[in-house]
């Protein structure tokens, strides 16, 4: 009864200096602006807890104080749980590091954001894999904790040629998947908040693991693609070397359009709008359609896609208002050579000319496929 009460005591007392430590981290390391302390409280209290009891638990226990026919399972169930709340420990210490650069990578702004966001996805992949890593060395230790299976190691071994080949055979998807994801990782090819066109679909990368990407598309749907679709099909990454986005609106205009005044309206009211990053703007004719109609072609720059995208409306709205209100006659009309009025409601100076009706909707129309650019 005594081995036991010395097993007790040792346990609690290892809780007690786990407890002491995360005291001291919580109130005078924090206080001192240790930016480690906070992470290192949050995710390694109960893995400190959990392996202070069992390593102590193991190291203080002899086969004696139970009776000899439990006493190896005893053994053995405490060496499997040292190993996985070591295991669990040094993961979520790790977590707790990079924690830290992770947080600080994303309240970057401007030119950096691009290489922040690019080491963001590197971390975030690295980690994990230390994670799984971590994982299967624990499980390799917790079985070779068993005299069976190692004795069959060796037998395993003799064979590992063969059951690599079988084993990636079977594999072959996840496989390429793990290494397609270590791929865009490394090559920069795509990061976490890259914002992509997938499928004619926009949005922004939210999660990159080593096997799936998630994309959060516009209207908050979640598009979950295999890593390896990025590698073997191409997509559009309007992010791929900066956050700044250019934005086109259309006018599709009478020719009587008075070009100067739109163009000077157009700057005046991007100098008022708080979305426009005061670098890129203008103003050109681009095309004269078939309708007989001007196609005017006004660019604006944003400081990223959802900025430009409420840019664009914006200044559409803006234009075709002004346009509205200060030049009616410059508004598209519809133009048909009609046959000669027989019932005489024409003069015959008019008969078989052109009429003119107002053809509704199309001063500003969208460019594309409604997505923001």
């Amino acid at each position: 009864m005594s081995s036991w009460i010395i097993l007790l005591t040792s346990v609690l007392a290892a809780v007690v200096v786990v407890e002491l430590v995360r005291r001291a981290l919580r109130w005078r390391l924090i206080g001192e602006k240790w930016v480690l302390a906070a992470p290192l409280v949050r995710r390694c209290t109960w893995p400190g807890f959990t392996t202070a009891a069992v390593v102590t638990a193991y190291a203080v226990y002899e086969p004696g104080m139970a009776d000899e026919s439990i006493s190896p399972l005893i053994q053995r169930l405490l060496s499997l749980a040292m190993i996985g709340a070591v295991a669990w420990l040094v993961i979520q210490a790790a977590f707790a590091v990079t924690d830290v650069v992770l947080a600080r990578l994303v309240v970057i702004e401007g030119e950096g954001n691009r290489r922040a966001r690019r080491i963001r996805t590197q971390i975030t992949l690295v980690r994990r894999v230390a994670s799984a890593v971590i994982i299967v060395v624990a499980l390799g230790a917790m079985l070779f904790t068993f005299p069976q299976v190692r004795a069959l190691g060796a037998g395993l071994l003799a064979s590992a040629g063969i059951a690599g080949v079988v084993v990636g055979i079977a594999a072959q998807s996840t496989l390429g998947n793990l290494l397609a994801g270590l791929q865009l990782a490394f090559s920069d090819a795509l990061r976490l908040d890259d914002v992509v066109v997938i499928q004619e679909q926009w949005g922004r990368i939210e999660e990159l693991s080593l096997t799936y990407v998630v994309v959060r598309l516009w209207d908050e749907r979640r598009l979950v693609l295999p890593v390896s679709y990025f590698t073997s099909n191409s997509f559009e990454n309007w992010t791929r070397h900066g956050s700044r986005v250019i934005g086109a609106v259309f006018l599709r205009l009478e020719w009587s359009v008075p070009v100067d005044e739109l163009r000077a309206e157009l700057y005046r009211a991007l100098r008022e709008h708080p979305l426009w990053d005061q670098k890129d703007w203008t103003l050109q004719v681009t095309d004269t359609l078939s309708n007989g109609l001007l196609e005017l072609r006004a660019l604006m720059s944003a400081a990223d896609s959802p900025s430009a995208w409420d840019l664009k409306c914006d200044m559409r709205e803006h234009m075709v208002k002004f346009i509205r209100d200060n030049y009616p006659e410059a508004l598209p009309r519809l133009r048909i050579d009609g046959p000669e009025d027989t019932a005489g409601t024409l003069s015959g100076l008019f008969a078989g000319g052109v009429r003119e009706t107002r053809q509704p909707g199309r001063a500003g129309d969208e460019s594309g496929d409604g997505r923001p650019a």
